[in-house]
């Protein structure tokens, strides 16, 4: 059956990565696309796109197309896809032929939202086109044994959504999905800093500052950057110098939400199961993963093992390629 090149697909709302057996992540790109305004072709996708946010002229577009792990646009993810494919093609070479594909869904999306992430996949020039949850899919990718009669409680905090799912024998056994995750930080920093500087920030700012100097909230040694961005009051640019502290406080409240969204998940979790969490622990996946003081801070808060995944940012990728081999193995064990 799978003669043809197989790829997995992380179709995430931050960044689309391609995955596939013999050479591992081949793409790894933002999900931004730039649009001439008035045609409405594309200019440029990926990094070449992202790195015109904030900054491109009025005739050009710099557009997010997919928003909360589903797709936003249909018309322009179609057209995303498609160059993807392409450039998957150029990196495998004459190997490549149309492929068959999974592709990673959020564990919250409805029936239409799945079919668009299917026929956008099609149409983009896959031969045949599989789903597979995003918790199953960060799962496998983060080694963790989905098919024992064990609980392995994965929490993928990615750009648009944090999924928070606990699988046994395969199967989701429990899960909850919280449209709070990366982009959602970017905001409170970008909003935070507005009202106690009146200075206004772009986004590209905002993931930088969290990236350097962003923290969960546990004690630690305060740490400073140097903040530009245009006065609200005076119009002109403006420094400001900014504490890990400060950043601390600003991602408080999303934080927040992702720990009730875990917390929730581990209530609905069957007695058996929740015994096999002390010793299991949970995995972290997905950019958030990488939040100074992440780790410590979910390990004291629900009181287990916190493990951060070997590879946070492609552990979906990989779990959508490598389900590719197993397929038979997970409709089984779902049905």
């Amino acid at each position: 059956m799978f003669s043809a090149t197989a790829i997995g697909i992380d179709l995430g709302t931050a960044n689309i990565l391609v995955y596939t057996k013999e050479k591992g992540i081949i793409i790894n790109e933002p999900s931004v696309v730039a649009l001439d305004a008035k045609t409405r072709n594309i200019l440029a996708v990926g990094n070449e796109a992202k790195a015109m946010l904030g900054k491109a002229p009025d005739s050009i577009d710099v557009i997010r197309p997919l928003k909360d792990g589903v797709i936003a646009d249909f018309d322009v993810t179609r057209e995303l896809l498609t160059i993807i494919m392409q450039r998957a093609a150029k990196q495998l070479g004459s190997a490549f032929r149309k492929p068959n594909v999974m592709v990673c869904t959020p564990s919250g999306a409805t029936t239409v939202e799945r079919r668009a992430i299917h026929d956008a996949v099609k149409q983009g020039g896959a031969k045949t086109v599989h789903l597979i949850e995003e918790t199953v899919a960060a799962a496998i990718g983060a080694d963790l044994p989905i098919s024992e009669p064990v609980a392995s409680v994965i929490v993928d905090i990615g750009g648009g959504t944090t999924e928070v799912g606990i699988i046994s024998f395969g199967g989701v056994v429990s899960s909850n999905t919280v449209k709070v995750a990366g982009d959602r930080m970017d905001e409170d920093i970008i909003h935070y800093v507005r009202k106690k500087y009146n200075v206004l920030i772009g986004e590209q700012t905002a993931e930088n500052i969290k990236k350097e100097i962003g923290y969960a909230p546990v004690p630690h040694e305060a740490e400073y950057m140097d903040i530009r961005g245009r006065d609200i009051l005076t119009g002109l640019p403006k420094t400001i110098n900014l504490s890990s502290h400060e950043t601390q406080e600003a991602l408080k409240e999303s934080l927040s939400a992702i720990l009730e969204c875990i917390r929730a998940t581990l209530e609905n979790c069957p007695a058996e199961l929740s015994g096999d969490m002390v010793d299991q622990g949970v995995v972290i996946s997905g950019g958030g993963a990488l939040l100074k003081g992440m780790q410590e801070w979910l390990s004291k808060e629900i009181s287990v093992p916190v493990h951060i995944a070997p590879h946070p940012l492609e552990s979906v990728a990989i779990g959508t390629g490598l389900s590719l081999g197993m397929i038979k193995q997970l409709e089984k064990m779902s049905r």
